[in-house]
């Protein structure tokens, strides 16, 4: 019993020990905290579990695509950015990655980021023969335009925004307005988030652009229509995505890619923390409703990481191992 006492004493000697050294490894941990939601709640759940879970000290410092890419690939700082959207600077990345300064790891947002025109889902069970943006438009009596019920209407983004600029292609190409559909301005985020609470509300049809992930596309239940063509990148970054083309043609929306990047340096000390950084990824389904609940509680980052990490311990705890994830759920 004797000796039995005194191995239990020495393991947990070693426990401790491993414990420290990994929580030295991982040392201090500076996050870029974007300026948009899902990327802001990531940077917080990654806080949680990077100190709670690994014993690292970590910074949030704001961040935003282009000079957080700039300062990670030229100053090594900060050590990582949660959801850094890829195709905005995909060649420098691809670089800067093969010249050993920056690491992909995993892509954060398993399906991507979505784009397109979608109709509420109410409207897609009772027409279950709309599956693509051709077919809605031959219903224009189903999508009433707010001034004029006897037009369909087609809801673009804000003045400013670049899908604003892909929309009135797209209705453009689709001859939507020889369709008796007209092109609705919502002026403002507000206004676009608004007209689809108002088309829940009232449960009359909407038809037009959003994307995901997002608090509304967790709040209420959307279907995406196909264009019925694939996306040709070509034909969009020559004319669908530039202001007033001519020609545009009818295509569709790309999927963009949404990774975790973090400098060699940190990759290189993190010890075990970065087989989490690796692992981690989430659904849209699942951002979506964590924003809505942010949204609706009026919370910050913190409040729902928090609420992510106590109310869906089976998709996080797969990050991560089981001690690991037993540390993070008393720190709760």
């Amino acid at each position: 019993m004797k000796y039995l006492l005194s191995s239990a004493v020495f393991a947990a000697g070693l426990y401790a020990l491993a414990g420290s050294a990994q929580a030295a490894d991982c040392g201090s941990v500076s996050i870029a905290e974007m300026n948009w939601a899902s990327a802001g709640v990531a940077a917080n759940v990654d806080k949680i579990i990077l100190e709670s879970g690994y014993g690292c000290s970590v910074d949030l410092v704001t961040g935003d695509t282009m000079p957080t890419f700039t300062s990670m690939n030229e100053k090594g700082q900060p050590d990582m950015a949660p959801e850094f959207w890829v195709n905005a600077v995909r060649t420098p990345l691809d670089k800067a990655a093969a010249e050993g300064r920056l690491v992909i790891a995993a892509e954060i947002l398993a399906d991507g980021a979505v784009e397109g025109w979608w109709i509420p889902k109410f409207l897609a069970d009772a027409h279950p023969d709309i599956k693509t943006v051709q077919q809605a438009l031959a219903h224009p009596e189903l999508f009433p335009a707010p001034e004029d019920k006897s037009k369909g209407a087609v809801t673009n983004c804000p003045s400013g925004w670049n899908c604003q600029v892909s929309t009135a292609n797209l209705y453009k190409a689709l001859g939507a307005k020889e369709k008796n559909f007209e092109l609705v301005d919502t002026g403002s985020a507000a206004g676009l988030d608004g007209s689809i609470a108002n088309a829940f509300e009232k449960k009359t049809g909407w038809l037009g652009y959003y994307w995901a992930p997002t608090a509304i596309l967790g709040k209420y239940e959307m279907v995406k229509l196909s264009f019925d063509v694939p996306h040709d990148k070509p034909a969009w970054d020559a004319c669908t995505a530039v202001p007033d083309c001519p020609n545009p043609k009818v295509n569709s929306y790309p999927t963009s890619q949404a990774f975790t990047v973090v400098t060699k340096q940190f990759a290189e000390k993190a010890g075990v923390a970065m087989d989490y950084i690796k692992k981690r990824k989430w659904s849209n389904a699942t951002v979506n409703s964590i924003l809505a609940w942010q949204t609706d509680s009026q919370g910050t980052n913190a409040d729902a990481a928090k609420h992510f990490l106590e109310t869906s311990p089976d998709i996080w705890t797969k990050w991560v191992s089981p001690e690991v994830a037993e540390k993070v759920k008393a720190s709760l």
